[in-house]
């Protein structure tokens, strides 16, 4: 099936300066032209640019998606990179879940401890004028 890049955005739910950038950017392959010039795009891409969105809602960046592409392409690659890629993208995103409990637990003391009637006791205002000095 041939897909307009109206109707390749439609089926994926990915927009059009995205699929765009995603071809200039070598994620996906450049579509074929028509004889009016009009992009026109193939299952494989289809499915390809569904591959992509899928990584990204799981949050890979795009180099991470770049080489997860390559190992699904490259048949002589070690089965165990594509594991790799997505054991480090899993520690990554662990680092962020304690940073966002670090977080979480920081504005809930803020607004907890908040009970001032007026401006100069508010807690919340403090704690934000409050930077911490780097060394």
């Amino acid at each position: 099936m041939i897909y307009t890049i109206g109707q390749l955005s439609k089926k994926t739910q990915c927009k059009i300066p995205t699929i765009r950038y995603y071809e200039e950017i070598g994620l996906l392959d450049k579509a074929m032209r028509s004889a009016g010039n009009q992009r026109q795009y193939t299952s494989s891409q289809c499915q390809r640019l569904h591959f992509i969105r899928h990584s990204r809602a799981l949050g890979f960046s795009l180099d991470e998606i770049k080489q997860l592409i390559h190992l699904q392409d490259c048949k002589r690659h070690d089965p165990h990179q594509a594991h790799q890629v997505a054991q480090h993208h899993l520690t990554d995103v662990r680092r962020r879940i304690e940073q966002l409990k670090a977080l979480e637990v920081e504005l809930l003391t803020m607004i907890d401890n908040c009970e001032g009637e007026d401006t100069e006791d508010c807690l919340v205002l403090k704690s934000l004028n409050d930077v911490p000095e780097k060394n």
